[in-house]
């Protein structure tokens, strides 16, 4: 599938976290939703993204948005790492990539020659209204999370 493009419905999902908690869209329903994508637990990036939104966690709370890290790894997973750097939001395990396709972020990847199906590090901002109201593609890590606070504060 394509990515959501701003303006339309944001798929439904239900996921679980590293906690076995589940969490559903729909859940979130009234309020911002910060749903971002990333390709594996406590690799640097991922560790470097995780730990941005956690510094930022307070802000966002403050905005009443909710912070979601989804990856194709399991619970298990998902708990070491969050134990590992205290990440205090949800991590979900999508680990059929179900959810991934929903939002189009499951896409051929290429790395030293090989290609691989993954995630492409991609973040959805979804407002109230469970529409995407912005989304970044190609994430660069550093900055990212205060920009994701920049736009959950104009909605």
């Amino acid at each position: 599938m394509s990515l959501i493009e701003t303006g339309r419905k944001a798929p439904a999902f239900t996921l679980k976290d590293q906690e076995g908690k589940v969490h559903k869209l729909s859940d979130h329903a009234g309020r911002p939703v910060v749903l971002y994508f990333y390709p594996k637990d406590d690799t640097p990036g991922c560790t470097k993204e995780a730990c941005a939104f956690r510094d930022s966690l307070p802000d966002f709370r403050k905005s009443k948005a909710a912070v979601f890290g989804v990856s194709i790894l399991d619970e298990a997973s998902k708990k070491r790492f969050a134990a590992k750097y205290d990440l205090t939001f949800p991590l979900l395990a999508d680990e059929d990539h179900a959810v991934a396709d929903k939002y189009g972020v499951w896409q051929k990847k290429s790395l030293y020659g090989r290609s691989f199906m993954g995630i492409a590090r991609t973040t959805y901002l979804i407002d109230g209204a469970g529409k995407v109201a912005r989304r970044w593609d190609n994430v660069k890590v550093d900055g990212h999370a205060d920009a994701v606070l920049e736009a959950v504060k104009l909605l």
